[in-house]
């Protein structure tokens, strides 16, 4: 688990003033990794960090050779070369896919995020070099992150699995195991898109009431799925599992995810093996990876009501209870194409926090591996939906409209009960302490098209 260093520090400014407002997403104690392009442009794909309201080319800098020769001296990890290891976590970290730089580890990218960040604040030297290798986001267009090999979708928010359970299982909401085990599935990885994707409704098979048969057609309840996405950055051998104590060593970042669901077909096609056309035509993730040590000031303590079922014993660790959650609020807007033509922005139709998960991202990768699967870096682990104890905190329209029985009344009169035609569908986050310092995860954005005919 990461601990607090100068990178932290409250009082830390830039000389780029954009990353010193206190609405920005992205200040000098987050410095998050993309990989982008100048939009329009037949350049490769390359990493970069994200500053105020530009990016860090991360290629154009290791071509600079600013950092060749830096005096590294003070660096926090001891015993190692830093200026051969920063040389080759940026030389990693430039390339088109950040795959090889999540295999570097904790060690590598700390020490990368540390001299970024020395070059970066204001009074640093050699400020209009770093200047010259900045491209604003304005201009900017972005690819999947990293190669996404496997991708895992767990089921943490208790409060969804009772929400969801009740629609379907009122007498029996929970099922007996969700306290005792986290519970996930094998999603498609191909089908993950970057912010800004667009995708066909789905079709596939529907239940007809009236004919007490299937019919094959669009799905009529299309719906988003408010989650967060993190990612493996140091793999393990198969047969080696990977203890609760160290899970977090494993991990490289995390996005922000909305997971597409079609609630029609899953619920004709979910038994007994779960769903599968519902939940593999689109799923799409935030640019940026916030890095697990730019969150180490927004932990918090996790602890079970004395009531449930406490964590069984590979799933327990004096750091995980002191420190496992994570206080990242989330935000869930809505843009119909009606508002985009009269130019109204998104509205936000839910709110909550990922301090409501039932389970840590230490215990998913601890269960994930406790039978000696390997995750290798780049695969993705998705939160499952997260939803909070009340109604404007539920992570879909599933849950906001009652499985379509409560209208969602939008401020210029248009109704939704799921998601439309037209529609774009926006996930925010940020976390934000005593502090004031605002380390955001940006947002993804993705919109729906018709059908095909």
């Amino acid at each position: 688990m990461s601990t607090i260093n100068e990178t932290h520090n409250p009082q830390l400014k830039s000389w780029l003033a954009t990353a010193n407002l206190a609405e920005c997403d992205f200040p000098i104690q987050n410095l998050p990794f993309a990989e982008f392009r100048r939009a329009g442009s037949k350049e490769s794909f390359r990493g970069g960090v994200a500053i105020g309201d530009q990016i860090v080319d991360l290629a154009a800098l290791n071509h600079s050779g600013l950092f060749q020769g830096l005096d590294q001296k003070g660096l926090d990890q001891k015993g190692l070369d830093q200026q051969g290891l920063v040389q080759q976590a940026l030389a990693a970290a430039a390339q088109p896919t950040l795959n090889q730089f999540m295999a570097m580890g904790q060690t590598a990218c700390s020490a990368l995020r540390q001299v970024l960040s020395r070059a970066l604040a204001e009074a640093a030297p050699d400020q209009d070099a770093v200047a010259g290798c900045l491209v604003p986001q304005s201009e900017a267009e972005y690819s999947l992150p990293c190669d996404i090999g496997d991708y895992t979708d767990f089921y943490t928010s208790l409060h969804h699995a009772s929400n969801v359970g009740s629609l379907f299982r009122p007498d029996n909401p929970l099922l007996p195991n969700y306290k005792w085990v986290p519970i996930g599935y094998h999603g498609r990885a191909s089908s993950i898109g970057v912010s800004g994707q667009t995708f066909h409704r789905p079709k596939g098979q529907l239940w007809d009431s009236a004919s007490e048969a299937p019919i094959f057609g669009p799905c009529k309840r299309l719906d988003h799925e408010l989650e967060l996405g993190f990612f493996i950055g140091v793999g393990n051998k198969l047969g080696s599992p990977i203890p609760i104590e160290s899970a977090e060593d494993h991990l490289f970042g995390v996005c922000l995810f909305n997971d597409w669901s079609a609630r029609d077909i899953q619920s004709w096609e979910y038994q007994p093996l779960g769903p599968f056309l519902a939940k593999n035509f689109a799923s799409t993730i935030s640019p940026w990876l916030v890095t697990m040590e730019a969150l180490a000031p927004y932990r918090a303590e996790f602890s079970r009501p004395s009531s449930d079922p406490q964590p069984l014993p590979y799933l327990t660790s004096e750091k995980n209870s002191a420190l496992g959650c994570i206080d990242i609020k989330l935000q869930v807007l809505l843009q119909t194409e009606t508002m985009r033509v009269a130019g109204s922005p998104p509205e936000q139709i839910a709110m909550t926090n990922f301090v409501h998960s039932y389970w840590t991202v230490a215990q998913l990768v601890a269960h994930h591996t406790v039978n000696g699967c390997n995750l290798r870096p780049g695969d993705l682990f998705g939160s499952g939906t997260q939803s909070g104890p009340e109604l404007e905190e539920a992570g879909s329209m599933l849950e906001l409209s009652n499985s379509g029985k409560r209208l969602i009344t939008l401020k210029n009169g248009e109704k939704r009960t799921f998601i439309e035609d037209g529609d774009t569908l926006i996930l925010r986050g940020y976390c934000i302490n005593d502090s004031g310092i605002r380390i955001g995860l940006g947002e993804v954005s993705s919109t729906v098209l018709p059908a095909l005919v």
